[in-house]
């Protein structure tokens, strides 16, 4: 199986961490080595061997995450290909590593037994080997990568918000537009039908106890990424609290009834005690 090809940047220093690269000719593909270890669908090559790090990632695998990357979205820049996501399964903010840095994300290492974890803020587990403060010196020799230090210290400024809400706005304009020159075209039910057809498929995967964990992971993610699956959910939840209070409204109805049943069968039953002795008396 094609390996991809270690090697390192030109222009960093030696010894960068953020310097070790690996490239693939053939497929014109370079991947930053750190990229390639926090991804969340990705794993080293069976062969890899510490003594040789030049068989430490095979091509195909780089592929085929850098495919399930085109349908996440990052958390920090709003971009796809955002392939590291948060190790809390909860969670479903997925990020570019360098972003998940600039988030001031919690990233986790263990060469020694593979472990590479990136927590978002939210999820920070409080055992981090990275370490953020406002000194730009602090970054730097924490990070160990001025490049990194210089992503990090950049903050959005008032103006860079606003002009993101505009950016927002302006595509959900574009795509409002769009759907209604379909429905002229009469192309709106096509639409709907390919995505009940997607819909199908993906059911299938999710049931279907052969899929792969990563196309589970995949087929997962769509599912929320679109916020259709989301939405549903939130509909049913309210649903059925609504329909947990019909029925305790019922249970509490019920109970009320039942007691009452309950008085009116201790009072006639003393009634008919009574009236059988009497009748005993008359009849002695």
């Amino acid at each position: 199986m094609a390996k991809m090809v270690r090697t390192t940047c030109a222009f960093c220093p030696p010894g960068e961490a953020g310097s070790i690269m690996y490239i693939a000719g053939e497929q014109n593909i370079a991947a930053h080595q750190d990229c390639l270890l926090f991804s969340s669908g990705f794993v080293e090559s069976e062969e890899h061997n510490p003594d040789n790090l030049d068989i430490r990632f095979d091509v195909a695998s780089v592929l085929k995450e850098l495919k399930r990357g085109k349908r996440l979205v990052c958390n920090f820049c709003r971009e796809k290909g955002a392939t590291v996501g948060c190790e809390e399964r909860a969670c479903r903010r997925s990020y570019h590593y360098f972003c998940a840095l600039c988030d001031d994300a919690a990233i986790q290492t263990d060469e020694d037994n593979g472990v590479y974890r990136v927590f978002c803020p939210k999820h920070d587990p409080g055992n981090r080997t990275n370490h953020y403060d406002a000194a730009n010196k602090r970054r730097r020799r924490t990070l160990k990568s001025s490049t990194i230090t210089e992503q990090m210290s950049a903050e959005e400024t008032a103006e860079e918000n606003s002009l993101r809400i505009l950016q927002r706005k302006n595509r959900h304009k574009v795509r409002i537009d769009f759907l209604r020159k379909c429905k002229q075209a009469g192309l709106l039910d096509d639409i709907f039908e390919e995505m009940l057809d997607t819909l199908h498929l993906a059911q299938e995967k999710l049931m279907d106890d052969n899929t792969s964990e990563t196309e589970y992971e995949e087929t997962v993610m769509s599912l929320f990424d679109c916020g259709l699956f989301e939405n549903i959910l939130t509909n049913i939840h309210s649903a059925t609290e609504e329909k947990i209070q019909e029925l305790l409204e019922s249970r509490k109805q019920l109970d009320n009834k039942i007691e009452l049943l309950q008085d009116l069968k201790e009072v006639i039953l003393p009634t008919q005690e009574t009236m059988a002795s009497t009748s005993s008396t008359v009849s002695e």
